[in-house]
């Protein structure tokens, strides 16, 4: 779960930065104001990659989830990133789980195959 986690979360710095780009056009936002709240979710979206496995990784993980999509109030195009994201943050979660449940089990299997040997 971790691996496809920490990427959807790589690939938010990235988008979250070009947001920043974009809102700086804006006459309503200073600048320090964009730089500020995007700083603020790209550090985010990068210590969520070490805390993925940790207790309340995934719900802080939900938590950029919709401030991405809220974050569409200011530039348009982040609604349907955010829920492009959004989506992948699940998918990411859901089967990342199977991954580990499967290597898991694969691992189980081995070390009783090599006790029977």
């Amino acid at each position: 779960m971790r691996t496809l986690c920490a990427s959807t979360l790589i690939g938010e710095f990235f988008v979250i930065g070009f947001a920043g780009l974009v809102a700086m056009k804006l006459d309503d936002a200073s600048m320090t104001v964009v730089w500020t709240v995007c700083g603020i979710g790209m550090v985010l979206s990068v210590l969520l990659c070490g805390m993925i496995t940790r207790p309340g990784g995934v719900q802080l993980g939900w938590a950029l989830q919709v401030a991405l999509v809220l974050s569409g109030f200011v530039v348009p195009t982040m609604f349907i990133l955010g829920l492009a994201f959004g989506g992948l943050w699940w998918a990411s979660i859901h089967y990342g789980r199977r991954i580990d449940a499967a290597k898991a089990d694969w691992a189980a299997r081995q070390e009783a195959e090599e006790a029977t040997a």
